[in-house]
């Protein structure tokens, strides 16, 4: 596996096409599996289900007056915030039969960011929070009452793509726009749900949480290969950015 740690904090709807590019070209055999680290920019990204809602406009028109730029997410759920405190991921690889195992692998991805916040202080554990924004079964909490880590999945044939955002920093920053966007969807959750790591473990870096997930993969994939984004890469991700850019 190639570990590649690039990133574009100016513009999250590159930096979302970039892992759909990467998960394209791992499932043609373009690329060996790639583990992506990176500091995003200001990002609210919003699930499909979201478009539908009627305050769907309202809600993008909250996250940019929060100063937090609206892109669509191509896997599931609702609207998720994250700026540069945050540490997000792509895992992509290559695999005949990806559908099969859909939930082995959030299974191990939420055992995986657990055991590594963990090893940073945090006292975090695997499942749905209740009440917690963009809720789901591989949510990785601290104390079972504040999301840290979501995950999601997409999968093309031959391929699959598991993106993580872990909150390590400015946890009220993210509280206030979600308040906002969730307000102008109509989606009922409790806003103490929605917090980061630095706020169980005083004066975490992003810099610590990252070396702590980096050790955690390699320790379940053995170790990496060193990595960047070719030209092919970026170029593809380029095309597809407009597809996730909300205007």
């Amino acid at each position: 596996m190639q570990l590649v740690r690039a990133g574009f904090p100016d513009d999250p709807a590159l930096d979302v096409a970039v892992g759909h590019a990467l998960l394209e070209r791992a499932a043609r055999g373009e690329i060996e599996p790639t583990l992506r680290a990176y500091r995003p920019g200001p990002t609210c990204a919003f699930g499909r289900l979201d478009t539908l809602a009627p305050g769907f406009g309202a809600a993008v028109a909250a996250a940019r007056a929060r100063g937090f730029t609206p892109v669509l997410r191509q896997p599931g759920g609702h609207a998720a915030a994250y700026d540069a405190g945050a540490l997000c991921l792509d895992h992509v690889q290559a695999e005949a039969e990806a559908i099969p195992r859909l939930q082995a692998r959030f299974e191990a991805a939420g055992e995986l960011f657990a055991a590594a916040l963990r090893a940073v202080g945090v006292d975090a554990r695997v499942g749905e929070v209740p009440g917690e924004y963009c809720p789901g079964q591989w949510t990785v909490s601290a104390r079972g009452a504040v999301k840290l880590v979501g995950t999601a999945q997409r999968l093309v044939r031959g391929g699959s793509l598991l993106g993580a955002v872990v909150l390590v920093r400015g946890g009220a920053r993210v509280r206030a726009v979600l308040e906002d966007v969730n307000a102008a969807l109509g989606l009922e959750w409790n806003p103490a749900t929605a917090g980061a790591a630095e706020d169980e473990v005083p004066r975490l870096s992003v810099d610590a949480v990252e070396a702590a997930v980096i050790d955690a993969y390699a320790a379940s994939f053995g170790p990496f290969d060193d990595g960047a984004l070719d030209t092919a890469t970026v170029a593809r991700a380029r095309e597809l950015a407009d597809c996730v850019r909300l205007t």
